[in-house]
């Protein structure tokens, strides 16, 4: 694997005085998908907003790009290039696929090794999003589940960034938009992109993933290739069937 770029240690957190996470370890290198899998509830989402700086109440190590973000605000670890699409997409409704795109701008930006990252413009996300160059016009408020996806990650991507957090990409959405969101994040991997992804559902991380951390009650309980966890039954039966 390359360098990594975002490096977790000792990671815990609560909500007030419940724990949620602990002591998560893990890492994501460049241009590499790794999944963050589990059940509902076993803590994919808060470790993902964690990351974020989105809870306050957390304690260990995220690195990023060898920068500790641990007790940056969101804004700012947004700023150095780390991107995230939440679980509940969070687009603004009153406004328009363009004007959606265009609140995600951010400057250009390089790789650690001076390589330019990907530059995104609408146009570039029209052609990696089809349904949305149909509709740039259009009021997000207006638009269906899957449609509302699409635009949340395009918006995510005008921010130039080095890494996504990807929480639930392919839930509550169509089974046609699965497999649209699936070789998008495929082809933002061959851009040199790295992507950490929340999912429970083994068929899309199966198409997307080199490797896996399984999650439950906080903790990790299996890391392995996505490859050996296809072929681990009994890891699926124990941790992500319901």
């Amino acid at each position: 694997m390359s360098a990594a770029m975002l490096t977790v240690e000792g990671l815990s957190a609560w909500y007030g005085a419940a724990r949620i996470l602990y002591d998560l370890n893990f890492e994501v290198g460049r241009g590499e998908v790794v999944a963050l899998m589990g059940r509902n509830g076993a803590g994919k989402s808060t470790t993902m907003k964690t990351i974020m700086g989105l809870i306050p109440q957390r304690e260990g190590a995220v690195r990023f790009e060898g920068t500790d973000i641990a007790r940056m605000r969101p804004f700012e670890i947004a700023r150095l290039g780390l991107g995230f699409t939440p679980e509940d997409r969070r687009i603004f409704a009153d406004l328009t696929v363009l004007e959606n795109l265009d609140i995600g701008r951010q400057p250009p930006r390089q790789f650690p090794d001076g390589t330019p990252a990907p530059l995104w413009t609408p146009e570039r996300l029209f052609a990696l999003f089809p349904n949305l160059a149909e509709m740039p016009h259009r009021l997000g408020g207006r638009m269906s589940g899957g449609e509302q996806q699409m635009l949340t990650v395009a918006r995510t991507l005008m921010g130039n960034p080095l890494l996504v957090l990807l929480d639930e990409p392919s839930e509550g959405v169509a089974p046609l938009i699965v497999e649209q969101m699936a070789a998008t994040i495929v082809e933002l991997k061959k851009t040199g992109l790295s992507i950490l992804l929340s999912e429970q559902n083994i068929h899309f991380a199966r198409l997307v993933a080199d490797r896996v951390y399984v999650l439950e009650k906080g903790q990790i309980h299996w890391q392995g290739t996505m490859a050996q966890l296809a072929d681990n039954l009994e890891v699926q039966r124990a941790y992500l069937t319901v």
